[in-house]
């Protein structure tokens, strides 16, 4: 019971929820970074919600089933294809054994997520079978998929139901143009105050560097901090800081000029100056925009914050309640 990749697409690799609880031994949770729709492409198929699946970015993969299986796909919108067929996004449909699933080019969003009905078989790795590309951790081989690797499928459970879809209200919006909401950082004090007005005003755009580590911003002005003397330990760039913690949606910007957005495969720490950090409930959100889309940042209050978080908590609660 295995599926062969044929064409690995651009950077497709196999993610679950991520593993938690060893940031501070440097290694990140990693797991989609569109946690919303991996979750509804494993509910739709009967699989436990945090089930492996393969992550396609930008591009998907072509892939040739030798057992027959129903499967999901949420996220980007990349229409699926059996031998050449269109299927629908967002609800199962069947692929025969022999069949190959394909995927045209992405029309909005970034990520599609693809569930096979009972789950990828790849060894757990600290707890998760996500990969960690930049560890060689998780996934297969710690690495993207590659044309020729064969991923096995665990044993079908014949709980998925062709033509299972999410409700209209629960299927995500894709734009060309996006307000991301953040929290004032532990080094917002460093900015001048008009430049962290002007950073807040103008319009960003996601540059090519955007990927599982970090989405570089450009276009805005360059930020510019307050003078200092350097404290011991810290670089003489006025972005520098002694060595700190890096939080996953942290915004630093390296010598003020583009502002990067970590996301779910970043490093622990290191001695730029967070000015900000994207609040939890719109990671999904920067895990789906794609290169050259602009992005306006949004500063709320902790009280915002904690309302968009149970908001976001509550959109999970109806796909875990799906029919």
């Amino acid at each position: 019971m295995s599926i062969e990749i044929i064409k690995p697409g651009l950077a497709s690799s196999i993610q679950d929820k991520g593993r938690e609880g060893h940031y501070h031994l440097g290694i990140p949770p990693s797991g989609g970074m569109d946690q919303r729709s991996l979750i509804a492409a494993n509910l739709l198929v009967g699989n436990p919600e945090g089930a492996a699946v393969i992550e396609c970015a930008l591009m998907g993969p072509e892939l040739r089933f030798d057992t027959t299986r129903k499967v999901a796909a949420c996220g980007a919108e990349m229409t699926p294809r059996v031998n050449g067929e269109a299927q629908p996004l967002n609800e199962v449909f069947e692929v025969p054994a022999g069949s190959t699933l394909g995927f045209d080019f992405v029309k909005a969003g970034a990520r599609l997520y693809l569930a096979i009905e009972g789950g990828i078989d790849v060894p757990e790795r600290l707890g998760s079978r996500s990969t960690y590309a930049l560890g060689s951790l998780g996934g297969m081989q710690g690495r993207t998929l590659q044309a020729g690797d064969t991923l096995a499928l665990f044993q079908a459970h014949g709980q998925a139901v062709s033509g299972r879809h999410l409700p209209p209200s629960l299927v995500p919006e894709f734009s060309r143009q996006y307000q991301l909401r953040v929290m004032p950082g532990l080094y917002a004090h460093r900015l001048r105050a008009e430049s962290e007005t002007r950073f807040y005003s103008e319009d960003w755009v996601v540059a090519s560097e955007a990927d599982r580590i970090g989405y570089r911003m450009k276009g805005g002005t360059p930020l510019s901090f307050i003078e200092r003397e350097p404290p011991f330990g810290a670089g003489d760039d006025p972005s520098n800081i002694v060595d700190a913690c890096y939080p996953i949606g942290s915004i630093q910007v390296p010598s003020g000029s583009e502002p990067i957005i970590l996301h779910r495969d970043a490093v622990s720490g290191g001695g730029y100056a967070m000015i900000g950090t994207v609040i939890s409930a719109d990671m999904d959100t920067v895990g789906q925009i794609q290169p050259h889309q602009k992005v306006r940042f949004v500063q709320v209050t902790l009280e915002e914050a904690l309302a968009a978080r149970a908001h976001y908590q509550k959109v999970l609660k109806q796909l875990r309640q799906m029919p």
